[in-house]
């Protein structure tokens, strides 16, 4: 059994991503439900459960590629961010950070594929002023991702664009094909990048593939972990800071008047960062906590009076505090 569980880290990591089940839109029963992941999985490793609310992901075929964890629009799947964030920071200040897929025949850091490839990376890379290029192989015959991981990482990149555009820094990211000329291209870091990428590995060779740690499961009893790291990293990277009267690119409800107070939206919300507030007088208060809001849209699809709407556009003070959405006297 030991055997088995190092064969499936193996030296590509942890293959498989972390599903935290609150997160996912099924086990949330919201309206419409969801199955991007299983969609988009070019391996058919991803089935909704028989019987439940909720997926299954078989281990034999799952070959990490990112492309579920990349489409989730919940982080319920999700793999370790640290690993790649701490790849691209130690090449600060080079001409040019690299990130490679490791069946593109390209040296330098390599992920298992480039469907791992996340805005909150990219926008990390931004936050730094750090040239980043992503290098991708023959995606169209790939045993690890699937040709459509080159369009998924442009999606990526225009959510990054969108992000950063309040900063006034966009990120400098560029995306291409392998060349010959790659084969050779070393894991090239700064000096002091390289001592840190030295002292984390002990006394063993600096390699190529990046190694990842598995993450641990997600405490639910804790607020903050109820956040998917990529929204937190988001929001973090958020650098330069926006001026005051900027607006960010992070869509979330809002509520208008034809709110009739029930549940439904602080119930299926995949992260609770909209939670409901009752009154001892009878009332009702419902919050939005933005940093939190994923954007799923999934209170909006489920809500019976359609009171909800989206909004893209929200001055960075409101990241930073709970939102208001609505106040009543009394519960209809």
């Amino acid at each position: 059994m030991l055997r088995g569980v190092l064969e499936q880290l193996g030296e590509l990591g942890n293959l498989v991503p972390r599903y935290t089940q609150p997160r996912c839109l099924l086990v949330r029963q919201a309206a419409g439900g969801c199955d991007i992941c299983q969609t988009i999985c070019p391996h058919t490793a991803i089935e909704l459960a028989a019987g439940s609310f909720a997926i299954e992901i078989d281990h034999q075929r799952c070959t990490g590629c990112g492309l579920c964890m990349q489409g989730c629009p919940t982080g319920a799947l999700e793999y370790d961010l640290q690993t790649s964030l701490q790849a691209v920071q130690d090449q600060r200040g080079e001409p040019e950070a690299t990130l490679t897929c490791s069946q593109s025949g390209a040296g330098g850091p390599q992920l298992p594929c480039l469907g791992r490839v996340t805005p909150a990376l990219l926008s990390a890379a931004g936050a730094w002023n750090q040239p980043l290029t992503l290098i991708h192989g023959a995606c169209e015959q790939c045993s690890v991702g699937s040709a459509q991981v080159p369009q998924q990482v442009q999606e990526a990149m225009r959510a990054t664009q969108r992000l950063r555009s309040a900063t006034g820094r966009p990120a400098q990211i560029t995306l291409r094909a392998a060349l010959p000329e790659d084969s050779s291209r070393a894991l090239n870091v700064s000096r002091r990048g390289a001592f840190g990428t030295l002292l984390r590995m002990g006394q063993k060779q600096v390699v190529q593939n990046l190694p990842e740690r598995p993450l641990p499961f997600v405490d639910w009893s804790e607020p903050a972990q109820r956040t998917p790291g990529e929204w937190r990293w988001r929001k973090q990277t958020l650098k330069p800071a926006p001026p005051p009267d900027v607006a960010v690119y992070w869509p979330a409800p809002v509520v208008d008047d034809s709110c009739i107070d029930c549940p439904v939206c602080a119930n299926v919300c995949p992260t609770e960062a909209i939670t409901r507030e009752l009154s001892p007088e009878g009332g009702v208060r419902l919050l939005l906590d933005l940093s939190a809001c994923t954007g799923c849209m999934a209170c909006l699809r489920s809500c019976p009076p359609q009171a909800i709407h989206e909004q893209r556009q929200w001055f960075p003070a409101a990241l930073e505090a709970q939102i208001l959405l609505r106040e009543s006297d009394s519960v209809m």
